[in-house]
């Protein structure tokens, strides 16, 4: 069973960055997909960015193509979402979740993913 746990997040001004970080644990980092989610308030849940391993291939939501780049430390067991360009709209909870390998890792809302972070809060406001 994989633990996840995020950190990172916190309240920055438009136009700054941040990085996020998910931290697992409990299972080998292999052949599995780990993905970036955010929910706003009275919003849906939608994916962000995606990693897979062992091919390191990654998926973008449109929203964030350009300035976001997810990455992955293997020795650290670690994914990171360097987060640039920070917009209002960006504003939301940020959860990390684990699902089994595939070629292409999935976004959408999050439904195929097995195991979830608790979530670190990102604000975007000045």
């Amino acid at each position: 069973q994989l633990q996840l746990v995020e950190s990172g997040g916190g309240l920055v001004q438009p136009g700054k960055s941040l990085r996020l970080s998910c931290a697992a644990s409990g299972s080998p980092f292999n052949n599995v997909n780990i993905g970036w989610f955010r929910q706003a308030p009275g919003k849906e849940r939608e994916g962000v960015s995606c990693i897979s391993f062992p091919t390191g291939r990654t998926n973008y939501a449109d929203s964030v193509k350009g300035r976001f780049t997810i990455s992955a430390d293997n020795a650290k067991k670690t994914v990171y979402l360097q987060m640039n360009s920070l917009k209002p709209e960006d504003t939301a909870s940020y959860y990390c979740a684990a699902t089994g390998f595939t070629s292409l890792c999935d976004l959408g809302r999050g439904t195929t993913y097995v195991y979830w972070g608790q979530g670190t809060q990102v604000t975007v406001s000045t």
